[in-house]
């Protein structure tokens, strides 16, 4: 459940991103003839009044289509509700909406975390460590029943305290213990239980049950007095989130071998994501926030296929009086989409095999 949720966040920001063009695009009486969500054969449709709603079968984006870029349409090239006949601003806010749509809607995910979830004060260990994931059914962890969410409180006959070095403790008493049986006590739905848990052995000779674990911590968290105070702590949250992302991305141009390596694509994304749910559940509002804006933000770079891009070719048409040749932006657009495109099926394929390797060495 925690991937699928995961999965639904991704897919609310793209719908999230699209609807700010199609909005923007049908506020100023732009004609849109096409509104989809995802890429590929088509799922379901809807045909509309003038457009044809449709859901795809890979999730991986979407795309708001306008009757220019459609050689079929029956609507006169002089028509001046198309978009190429529209000023320059006009189409601006058109391509630029998503990134603002993507924006506010992470501003609003903050706001609801104050206001639903609460403020972090703080917090403290608790005894034991927390189980976040089974890396792979054919592991210890799974033959010992182990299930994301429980509290090993006791490994070997030795107690695991309330303090940041619990997971260093348990993680030394399994590598050293390959081939061993192990009893570990766990608290499961605050009801104690006993397994028993024999390690692998890793290439190294060191032992490995296949489990992710995180410390066993009891946030503290307050809730606003009101919701102008929700709006406050939302926008503080969101200029900080802004920031590092920014930061971010400032270091992977200025050091681009190094941190090119850090990169997600959308199986790690999904991954990350999945891991946040399984641990606190209401982690994901910070997860959207941190994506939406990720998204907002490599959308308006000046590249060919993305917004910024588009916005690059309106900067020289205003500077020009009149737009560069079609048969120029057409050669720009396809090579800058086939770029794209090796680079996601890039980072998918790097990714999934990495996950794969890391439940292999787990195992």
């Amino acid at each position: 459940m925690s991937v699928l949720a995961a999965i639904a966040v991704l897919g609310l920001l793209i719908v999230v991103h699209e609807l700010g063009h199609f909005f923007a695009a049908r506020w100023q009486q732009i004609r849109v003839n096409r509104f989809s969500i995802g890429f590929g054969p088509v799922l379901l449709k809807y045909q509309g009044s003038e457009t044809e709603y449709a859901l795809r079968a890979f999730p991986l984006g979407g795309y708001v289509g306008f009757p220019d870029d459609d050689p079929d349409s029956k609507i006169p090239p002089n028509d001046p509700d198309l978009m190429s006949n529209r000023p320059v601003l006009d189409r601006a806010i058109v391509i630029s909406a998503g990134v603002i749509a993507n924006l506010i809607f992470a501003y609003f995910l903050l706001v609801s975390q104050a206001a639903i979830v609460g403020v972090p004060d703080g917090f403290s260990y608790q005894p034991g460590v927390m189980v976040t994931q089974v890396l792979s059914q054919d592991s210890p962890a799974a033959a010992a029943k182990l299930q994301p969410g429980d509290i090993i409180v006791a490994i070997d006959n030795r107690t695991l305290g309330a303090s940041s070095e619990a997971a260093a403790t348990f993680k030394e008493i399994v590598e050293q213990s390959a081939n061993r049986p192990l009893p570990v006590t766990i608290s499961r739905n605050s009801q104690p239980l006993s397994l028993t848990i024999t390690p692998n052995t890793d290439s190294s000779g060191k032992g490995k049950i296949g489990i992710g674990l995180a410390p066993n911590r009891l946030v503290s968290r307050h809730h606003p007095a009101n919701i102008f105070q929700a709006f406050r702590i939302g926008a503080e949250e969101f200029q900080n989130v802004v920031f590092l992302t920014v930061k971010g991305f400032a270091q992977l141009i200025g050091n681009f071998g190094e941190t090119a390596k850090q990169v997600a694509g959308p199986v790690a994304i999904v991954d990350i994501g999945a891991r946040m749910a399984q641990s606190d559940a209401s982690s994901l509002f910070q997860f959207g926030a941190l994506i939406s804006i990720n998204l907002a933000i490599i959308n308006i770079l000046p590249l060919p296929a993305l917004d910024g891009g588009q916005l690059a070719f309106l900067l020289i048409e205003g500077l020009r009086g009149k737009p560069l040749p079609g048969r120029i932006q057409e050669s720009i657009m396809r090579g800058g989409l086939v770029l794209l495109l090796g680079l996601g099926m890039f980072l998918i394929v790097r990714d999934t095999f990495n996950l794969t390797a890391i439940q292999q060495l787990f195992q």
